[in-house]
């Protein structure tokens, strides 16, 4: 029977799952800013925000972690958790910022499947942070992360050979590229983020 989490180490939960909402509002900038005729500048701009408010969350857990001497579960997972949902982050806004910065006006149609990948799994994330208190039910989310990754391969490897296909001047693939990357990329750290907590969850059943 686990004890009673003290207000200290319930505050982890708190931040883990801000940071996890974080995202979501986050993918949903990305969908609007792949969206053509919206003003992507603004809502760059907007991601930059989030932007910040996730590493301030990260410092938070952080400097919790840091203070602490009783954690919920093990320190190392914590900061491992707290890095990849940082890492999400990261890689969404770096791909808004790319986008505005090489004024890319029309994105092939995949990577509009690669940004619902992200909001799903952006989503899932968020519904499963506060089942971390309980470490129940959790199975399902992970799965699903994993299912969810695997598709954003494949719609990754379509759209290299997109680029690839003669149909872009090299500049624009050069361009595209980087920005398909980076969205591969938050693919990989949501499920890095789904990886460490079926570690965090096999380790406390």
């Amino acid at each position: 029977m686990r004890l009673r989490l003290t207000p200290s180490e319930d505050s982890y939960y708190d931040l883990f799952a801000d940071s996890a909402n974080n995202l979501v509002t986050a993918s949903r900038l990305l969908v609007e800013i792949i969206s053509d005729g919206s003003d992507r500048e603004a809502l760059a701009e907007k991601m930059r925000a989030c932007e910040h408010a996730g590493d301030e969350r990260t410092h938070a857990i952080m400097n919790r972690l840091n203070e602490s001497f009783i954690t919920p579960f093990d320190r190392e997972d914590i900061y491992r958790l707290a890095s990849n949902l940082d890492d999400v982050m990261d890689y969404m806004e770096a791909a808004a910022d790319l986008i505005v910065l090489y004024q890319i006006d029309h994105l092939p149609k995949e990577v509009v499947r690669q940004v619902e990948v992200l909001e799903r799994a952006a989503e899932l994330t968020a519904e499963a942070m506060p089942r971390l208190r309980s470490m129940r039910n959790l199975n399902e989310y992970w799965i699903e992360i994993n299912r969810l990754e695997n598709q954003a391969d494949q719609v990754y490897r379509r759209l290299l050979a997109k680029l690839f296909g003669g149909e872009y001047d090299a500049l624009t693939v050069m361009k595209m590229k980087e920005v398909i990357e980076q969205l591969e990329m938050a693919a990989d750290a949501f499920e890095h983020v789904a990886n460490t907590i079926e570690s965090i969850a096999v380790k406390e059943s």
